[in-house]
């Protein structure tokens, strides 16, 4: 089986690609640049990395180059994303920070995802998962432009599934919650103070772990039936509760 995993160099996406190639996979990391693990995996002849910016229209057209030499692609995991460089108040973002995150967290997975749709509809099989967010839904109006690149993530799970279901590829959203990554560093104290506090149920961050663990459950097959479904893997955040 072949994956292809945008943003798979490191945190959620490394996660992801570690799960898949313990399970057989053979992975396409399509990232900005090599890390040490993807390089280790790249010299065992796990992985198989591609230099690919997905904000760049000449980037993506050489991952199509590389994805139309594949005999087939049985599963695309969107997980290339970017936070903003610096959260400022919605009120003073510029259309420079705006566009730097919407051209990678949106329309980069868009047309990634448009152009691998393209060759799964042609071999009428495969599956694509969208990495979102509790921010999709959730308002943080120091990182509005986050917010809004995940919100549209979420619709592309239901454009891409009602699109696609009659090729037979089914489409799934995982929505992680509080993350322990990089892009959280900087306020995990702030998110563990919240969790302590009740923010959610499960009593702990999220591991990279727990969001491949969802990835790999809308790969196996076993959900196929329930395309454009949301997995959330937020530890009950998303559960309202009195």
């Amino acid at each position: 089986m072949f994956a292809v995993v945008t943003g798979g160099n490191r945190g959620i996406g490394l996660a992801v690609v570690k799960k898949l190639i313990a399970s057989g996979y053979r992975c396409l990391v399509a990232a900005r640049t090599i890390t040490d693990e993807i390089k280790k995996l790249a010299d065992n002849g796990t992985v198989e990395f591609i230099a690919c910016d997905i904000s760049s229209v000449d980037s993506r057209e050489k991952l199509n180059e590389r994805l139309n030499k594949e005999e087939k692609i049985d599963l695309l995991v969107n997980c290339a994303g970017v936070a903003p460089k610096v959260r400022k108040d919605m009120l003073e973002i510029s259309e420079e920070e705006f566009d730097y995150v919407l051209d990678i967290n949106q329309k980069g997975t868009f047309f990634v995802s448009q152009m691998t749709a393209n060759i799964m509809k042609k071999q009428n099989s495969g599956r694509i998962v969208f990495i979102s967010s509790l921010s999709s839904y959730t308002a943080s109006t120091e990182r509005a432009e986050y917010c809004i690149s995940k919100a549209s993530i979420s619709m592309f799970t239901k454009l891409f599934a009602a699109r696609l279901a009659e090729y037979g590829i089914s489409v799934f959203e995982v929505s992680p919650g509080i993350i322990e990554t990089d892009m959280t560093k900087c306020v995990k104290g702030k998110y563990e103070n919240l969790i302590d506090n009740g923010l959610t149920p499960i009593k702990r961050m999220g591991q990279p772990e727990d969001v491949a663990n969802a990835v790999f459950a809308a790969a196996s097959g076993n959900l196929d039936f329930c395309t454009g479904t949301v997995i959330n893997a937020d530890g009950g955040f998303s559960v309202r509760r009195l």
